[in-house]
């Protein structure tokens, strides 16, 4: 399949608070060396990373840094990662908005873009005249445009406004209308950033069938930088991890969202914890872990496997009302059900001592996926109060089923797929 996109060890670097370098010597030096010596130039050699959490010494960050992959021919590509990764700058790279420092970039076909709200919209213009103004930056011709208007118009949902100065649009108005042209005006390459949380329920859900229907349907290829795992996944088929302005990881998107949702981590390395750092009022978190019933914490967990649940703790001081809660996630951060001590645990006193509590979790209840368990130590005197809380405690992986079951046809929707009883009679 032919390639849309290549970007060659491509760097972006800015000097942080100024627009030029602040003295004219400071220019005409890096001009002479770059451009009429053809030397490197040298102040990218003291640009730091981007790390917008930390300080720094140098004013020169590299916003990108030496970022190489390819994109083929009617792939659907999500960009993620942190605030401040460098997902925007690589799109604006891509869009031509700004040249790269280093390297090179190449685009096979029209791009179409919808960067942030109001991109390439003139505000004293009307929603119409912006549709033409549009098209004619994207290079179609007038009658190109006219043939495709009135499904841009029907798609955004700003009829009535259509003739009205976009200025007087609201955010969710000029996005609607700024995505429809985009997707309409048919390019061979849409970009587009998180601007569609800006619109509604009803228009993001119009919006991400519109793009499979680009990429699918029509073969084209959409760059979707987004918050939301969930629209990632569900319309992305590849994935880019952003961090520090340095492309981290490049591969399937399920993959991809789940080092990101994990840290970049493993999602192994949490399955089993056993570090006693956790105490608070008489209570001490002595060790967490999950494993297949009977097995190790290090065994391969699969749909099929009871599982269980293995905390060991120790409390210093009698609780008349003491009780563990978990939270389970799956891979969104979407907590999907909780869990913990009966109501008869919780009436029973604890004296001080060591104890292990095992949950078991049924075989064939959990989806095969990536999930995290939230913990809490509860006790209640005059009032309730949380003792030790955790977030993602511990997380670990569900491996699918065998092929070999007949029948089966992937995984299931969902991430729980409980097992109900079932009964059949012939009438």
């Amino acid at each position: 399949m032919a390639t849309a996109i290549e970007f060659e060890h491509v760097s972006k670097q800015y000097r942080l608070g100024l627009v030029s370098t602040k003295t004219l010597s400071h220019d005409i030096r890096r001009f002479w060396i770059t451009n009429i010596l053809g030397k490197e130039d040298p102040y990218l050699k003291i640009g730091e990373i981007n790390d917008r959490s930390s300080k720094g010494t140098s004013e020169y960050v590299w916003a990108l840094r030496d970022i190489d992959f390819k994109v083929e021919q009617g792939d659907v590509v999500g960009i993620i990662g942190k605030n401040g990764a460098g997902k925007s700058t690589l799109l604006k790279l891509l869009s031509r908005v700004t040249g790269p420092t280093t390297g090179t970039i190449r685009a096979h076909g029209r791009i179409g873009s919808l960067l942030e709200v109001g991109t390439g919209f003139h505000g004293e213009m009307t929603g119409r005249e912006n549709i033409f103004m549009n098209g004619a930056i994207l290079g179609m011709t007038r009658s190109e445009i006219q043939s495709k208007l009135d499904e841009i118009i029907d798609f955004s949902g700003c009829e009535r406004y259509i003739d009205t100065p976009v200025k007087r649009y609201s955010s969710g108005m000029t996005v609607r209308l700024g995505f429809a042209v985009a997707a309409f005006l048919e390019p061979e390459i849409l970009v587009v950033d998180e601007v569609l949380a800006v619109g509604d329920a009803e228009f993001q859900k119009k919006a991400i069938g519109k793009m499979k229907d680009v990429s699918q349907g029509q073969g084209r290829t959409v760059l979707f930088v987004s918050h939301n795992m969930t629209s990632v996944k569900s319309l992305c088929k590849t994935g880019i991890l952003l961090e520090n302005g340095m492309m981290k990881e490049m591969g399937h998107v399920d993959q991809i969202v789940s080092h990101y949702l994990r840290g970049s981590s493993e999602i192994d390395n949490y399955k089993y914890w056993d570090i006693p750092q956790y105490k608070n009022g008489g209570f001490e978190l002595l060790k967490i872990g999950i494993r297949p019933k009977g097995g190790n914490y290090t065994d391969i967990m699969s749909v099929t496997d009871e599982l269980e649940l293995v905390t060991q703790y120790r409390l210093t001081e009698p609780k008349e009302r003491f009780w563990l809660t978990f939270h389970m996630k799956n891979e969104q951060g979407e907590k999907i059900f909780s869990f913990g001590a009966s109501e008869n645990d919780v009436k029973q006193s604890k004296k001080a001592g060591e104890y292990e509590q095992i949950v078991r979790i049924p075989a064939d209840f959990l989806n095969w996926g990536n999930y995290a368990i939230d913990f809490h130590a509860i006790e209640q005197t005059t009032s309730i109060s949380c003792l030790v809380y955790e977030t993602d405690m511990i997380s670990f992986t569900m491996a699918g089923k065998g092929t070999e079951i007949g029948g089966w046809m992937g995984k299931e929707p969902g991430d729980v797929t409980p097992h109900f009883r079932c009964e059949e009679i012939k009438l």
